[in-house]
């Protein structure tokens, strides 16, 4: 399955975007805030896409980057949204806001978003709040580089059902701590990634 299709702009339209690759000219369906990602009509893009096949239609849905696209996929696995709705709401908000207000647990300001009402809110929060699969320096991840290298550390926690940024930022302060010690620094890897995680569950607790 092809990841991506890079052409010319024929049309700009809401929630559409024609696309011409070398005489095939494709129709994209997009959230509509995408639009404005792409050049104008003539100019040259690559969107990245995904094909959703049933029994009745094919639809080729298109994004202005791979985050986006992680993003509705993201969005696909709550209970009750489907590829419309997905479109809808990140055709309303961008993906770091929401992030955000999910990672908050703000249920009012997520009810604002168009196309969520009370239950769908609250499936989203349960479902993606501190699990969506952004791009680290989208939702200020950066900010917590000292994680990185413990990324074995960060997946045991989130696979004894800590959050994902939750683990990422206890295991961010706690290495943060540690990385001063000279003898933490002297230490094997194993040795260090155990300690770091005994560390970090006191910190969650």
């Amino acid at each position: 399955m092809f990841n991506s299709l890079s052409g010319t702009i024929t049309g700009k339209f809401p929630q559409k975007l024609y696309l011409d690759t070398h005489g095939i000219e494709w129709d994209i369906t997009v959230p509509d805030s995408a639009l404005d990602a792409f050049p104008p009509v003539g100019g040259t893009a690559r969107v990245y896409t995904w094909l959703q096949h049933t029994d009745m239609l094919m639809t080729l849905f298109g994004f202005a980057s791979e985050q986006d696209r992680t993003l509705f996929f993201d969005l696909l696995k709550v209970d009750g949204i489907g590829p419309k709705a997905a479109l809808k709401i990140m055709g309303s908000i961008s993906s770091v806001s929401l992030a955000k207000i999910l990672d908050s647990g703000d249920v009012a300001a997520l009810q604002k978003v168009p196309g969520v009402g009370k239950k769908t809110a609250a499936k989203m929060l349960l479902q993606l709040k501190g699990k969506l699969s952004l791009d680290d320096g989208a939702v200020g991840a950066a900010a917590r580089p000292s994680a990185q290298p413990y990324a074995d550390v960060v997946t045991a926690l989130v696979g004894m059902g800590y959050e994902r940024r939750t683990a990422e930022q206890a295991v961010s302060d706690v290495a943060a701590v540690l990385e001063a010690d000279a003898s933490f620094a002297g230490q094997s890897k194993s040795a260090k990634e155990d300690v770091l995680f005994r560390r970090a569950l006191v910190e969650l607790a």
